[in-house]
């Protein structure tokens, strides 16, 4: 299958890409091959539907989407492009509504939560229109055509297995994301890996994926218990508010804070060996530039897209951090 058309998504699928269910998608090469004449003319419109830019991750996911509307309608001079960004469950599921009505043949979104929009979704796909969905699953995944995501299991495991090698014995506090679909597969991994461990979880608090909430939470747990030995969160823009809560409490038991993500001012700190944060774990906005380009090929290339197409959540350590750093990318 041709490599995606983002610098950050070429290179996370190179190592990490595993394609789950459709062969076809192997065969883009082939595909793009006997490409009739005229294809590349061919007048397709594709809606994407993302959060508003509310933290660091989704800011690059509307950056990574501008990026490949951008490059994308260069490639095919009939395809357009509408990226539609919502602030809320509410807004999103209005702003479905709108595009639904534009003539579009294919839906690319990343829904704010996945109770709230899988009717709206359904009301889309109901059109006889495309869907294909990006990170956050739906409640009923019938509806889509096509799934895009980060290993959200492998994400809290491969988080748990490293404190429990690194650590064998200690108090750990987890913060956790919004209370969806994606933030409980992340947490039965994490669960999973340290059970029958020496770690002991001593609480579990949502942060939302913001900083400033998690360095809320991150001061609660400080003020709550005396000795702390590592802190997992499922977010890097979590991890930031984290690390800034420990610095102004001037504790010094916290031997380890392990986000998720890939954010680049966390993959600075492990490129430079910080000892608090010696990995992260990879889960890129980059994604939803890889589902759009998918998405497209069902149209232009000839290739049947369906089925799931998962990243492995890679541990980024100092040994292989630097191909993950790019100091340009606004994540």
């Amino acid at each position: 299958m041709r490599a995606s058309i983002t610098g950050v998504a070429t290179r996370a699928l190179r190592s990490s890409a595993v394609l789950v269910s459709s062969a076809a998608l192997m065969a883009g090469a082939a595909a793009m091959a006997a490409r009739p004449a005229g294809a590349a003319d061919r007048k397709v419109t594709v809606a994407v539907s993302i959060p508003a830019a509310d933290h660091g991750w989704t800011g690059g996911v509307v950056f990574q989407a501008d990026r490949a509307k951008t490059m994308l309608e260069a490639r095919h001079p009939g395809l357009k492009i509408i990226v539609k960004t919502s602030p809320d469950g509410a807004a999103q599921a209005n702003a479905l509504e709108d595009l639904a009505t534009q003539g579009i043949d294919a839906l690319v979104t990343l829904p704010h939560n996945s109770d709230e929009l899988t009717d709206p979704i359904r009301q889309v796909k109901n059109k006889g229109i495309f869907v294909t969905v990006v990170d956050r699953a739906l409640s009923d995944p019938t509806i889509q055509d096509l799934y895009v995501a980060g290993n959200n299991p492998d994400l809290g495991r491969v988080a748990g297995e490293y404190l429990k090698k690194s650590l064998g014995s200690g108090n750990v506090v987890v913060i956790r994301g919004l209370p969806i679909v994606i933030d409980e597969e992340r947490q039965k991994g994490f669960d999973a890996a340290v059970a029958g461990s020496g770690l002991k979880v001593l609480d579990k608090q949502f942060g939302n994926w913001s900083r400033d909430d998690a360095f809320r939470v991150m001061q609660d747990y400080l003020a709550k218990y005396p000795k702390i030995d590592a802190v997992w969160c499922q977010d890097d823009d979590m991890a930031s508010g984290v690390l800034e809560a420990i610095k102004q409490s001037g504790r010094k038991d916290v031997r380890l804070v392990i986000g998720g993500a890939g954010m680049k001012e966390m993959i600075k700190r492990v490129v430079d060996g910080d000892p608090i944060m010696p990995v992260d774990v990879l889960y890129p906005p980059a994604m939803v530039a890889t589902a759009m380009e998918l998405t497209v090929d069902n149209f232009y290339d000839q290739v049947p897209v369906r089925g799931r197409y998962i990243l492995d959540a890679t541990l980024v350590t100092k040994a292989n951090a630097q191909q993950f750093y790019y100091p340009d990318s606004p994540f």
